[in-house]
């Protein structure tokens, strides 16, 4: 048994709510400058992709794990005589989620559930995705940072083999990761868009181009963009070894 959120409200612009948005952002600039910082003005394509993942294991760690934490500790006990099946971590007399929350996080995944329902509570299907995007895809993240720190160093302590072993590195977790996100975002509302997106808030403007659309395709364009250069580096690199190993049979 799932337990519903009150009805949608309309969209408010109130200080809650700035507040939760503005954190939501806060992220970029942060992942900006820490690109800046650590990657040559010369590499733009590696600052792009150091911002990005810089972003993406920012948001993964910071705000998808709050959301894991109120899934996990906040909840409210059930009346006497009611109990729910099946019961989430073993309790069917508790139900979880952000909407029983304290915290500034649960106030932050109340205000994003007003788009989608489902982020309200401990639904098993977004928990069980945003375990993995916590717990993998958001160290993955901060590995390919680091391995584009490496890739792009000016440093004359830093080798050409160690440059070149870390963009092997960087290109096969960086594929994964962005083939991961493209997967979990396509689990993520593929039941929706089944059943009718009964879950979904989309006849609020705002709601559903800002929180929904903007927020969650940000995990679609910018993953298929890695996808794209990681096989246009792939192919250049077959390329170059079918090129040497052409002259040395030519030898």
């Amino acid at each position: 048994m799932s337990t519903s959120p009150t009805p949608i409200a309309p969209f408010e612009l109130d200080t809650p709510t700035i507040l939760c948005i503005a954190f939501a952002l806060s992220f970029m600039p942060i992942a900006y400058l820490l690109g800046i910082s650590l990657i040559p003005s010369s590499q733009t394509r590696n600052r792009i992709l150091f911002f990005w993942h810089a972003y993406d294991a920012l948001t993964h760690l910071f705000i998808e794990g709050s959301f894991l934490y109120e899934c996990f500790f906040s909840y409210t006990t059930l009346p006497a005589g009611f109990a729910q099946n099946p019961a989430f971590l073993g309790f069917r007399d508790r139900v979880y989620g952000a909407t029983y929350g304290t915290y500034p996080s649960a106030r932050l995944w109340q205000e994003y559930a007003k788009a989608d329902h489902r982020w309200a509570v401990a639904d098993e299907t977004v928990i069980s995705l945003e375990l993995l995007t916590v717990f993998l895809g958001g160290p993955a993240a901060i590995y390919v940072c680091y391995l584009l720190w490496v890739a792009s160093s000016t440093s004359k302590n830093t080798t050409a083999q160690a440059k070149g072993a870390a963009k092997g590195k960087l290109w096969l977790v960086a594929t994964g990761l962005a083939t991961a996100e493209l997967y979990g975002g396509f689990m993520t509302f593929a039941p929706e868009w089944l059943t009718g997106s009964t879950q979904l808030e989309t006849g609020n403007a705002v709601y559903l181009w800002f929180y929904l659309f903007f927020f969650n395709t940000l995990w679609v364009w910018i993953p298929l963009w890695v996808l794209w250069e990681a096989a246009k580096e792939v192919k250049g690199a077959f390329v170059v070894a079918e090129g040497v190993n052409g002259k040395k049979k030519a030898k």
